[in-house]
């Protein structure tokens, strides 16, 4: 295979659910090698959900990869559901999953937000995470977060932001995530289903460096993802990344900047600025950063996929 192009399309060896709450019941399949080396993947969003792509990094004989949806996303049950979702059960469900499966230790691979909740499980388990893959470097940090739903990105993409400012009345539109909050949390479900859709379409027309309307419509457009993503994230950014500190992360790095990492990011990345990637990179004294010239945010493209081809590759050395 050429490295910057995904593995050949593959299916589970294995689907199953576990139940992580009295609400909560999480869906993850296993790809790849069985009896191979183990490496889990965290989807984006909060809420996203896993597309077919995303079992695709992994060298399919080398290894056991488990992805999964995270609750309330994709195929975990309740669908959209905000009780009992914070970040801090979201990486216990993380360990519970690494019990279920009996593994040791392993490789921890997250893009977007599956990057903050890495980097959060990795301080919280960090004998537990033998390396980290990380894509899209988000910290949950209120400055990142206005960035894209306040004021920042609007101003390279000033005719997609107006739809989104749009749906908002003027007087509320100092706290988007406010006014965002209330609608995707409203009783009536058209004000839900528009508020979800409006949030998804902004935040996945910024994705790419050089994105397919079309496709971006379908994809973010389609109710059941709208719907998890928008309601997940606000919820999150609301309540602040349920995090003890505007700075959690950096503030805890020292706990982790000992494990191996590789850093994949975009130079116009529009949703993760790639300072945020660099100044992770610096922090982390076993790190290697690929700003990669000619991509947005999006984990699908072509230099983005042989970053992170690249990075598992080069990890293989630690189970030897």
């Amino acid at each position: 295979m050429k490295l910057n192009e995904f593995y050949p399309e593959i299916e589970p060896y294995n689907t199953g659910t576990l139940k992580v709450s009295d609400i909560h019941t999480l869906y993850y399949e296993e790809v790849g090698n069985p009896k191979g080396k183990p490496i889990v993947f965290l989807h984006g969003g909060p809420g996203a959900g896993l597309c077919t792509d995303y079992r695709r990094y992994f060298d399919p004989e080398f290894y056991r990869v488990i992805l999964f949806d995270q609750r309330g996303a994709g195929k975990s049950t309740p669908h959209a559901e905000l009780k009992e979702n914070t970040s801090w059960e979201l990486v216990e469900d993380i360990e519970k999953l690494r019990k279920h499966f009996n593994i040791d230790k392993w490789i921890v691979f997250g893009g977007s937000w599956g990057s903050t909740l890495a980097l959060l499980y990795a301080i919280s388990h960090p004998e537990k995470t033998m390396a980290l893959v990380l894509r899209g470097i988000f910290l949950g940090r209120k400055s990142e977060i206005d960035w894209i739903f306040q004021q920042g990105a609007s101003m390279v993409y000033p005719e997609k932001w107006e739809i989104y400012r749009n749906l908002i009345p003027e007087n509320e539109r100092n706290n988007m995530i406010k006014a965002y909050y209330e609608r995707l949390t409203s009783d009536d479900e058209k004000t839900r289903m528009d508020a979800a859709k409006a949030w998804s379409v902004w935040e996945g027309s910024i994705v790419k460096l050089f994105p397919n309307e079309e496709e971006t419509m379908d994809e973010f457009g389609d109710p059941h993802l709208a719907l998890s993503m928008a309601r997940t994230e606000c919820h999150y950014f609301y309540y602040n990344m349920f995090y003890e500190s505007d700075n959690y992360i950096m503030e805890n790095i020292d706990k982790i900047k000992h494990l191996p990492c590789k850093i994949v990011n975009g130079r116009y990345d529009m949703d993760c600025r790639v300072g945020t990637a660099w100044e992770l990179h610096k922090a982390m004294l076993k790190s290697e950063i690929d700003i990669v010239k000619d991509a947005g945010h999006s984990g699908v493209e072509t230099g983005t996929i042989s970053g992170l081809i690249q990075a598992c590759e080069d990890f293989k050395e630690l189970y030897f």
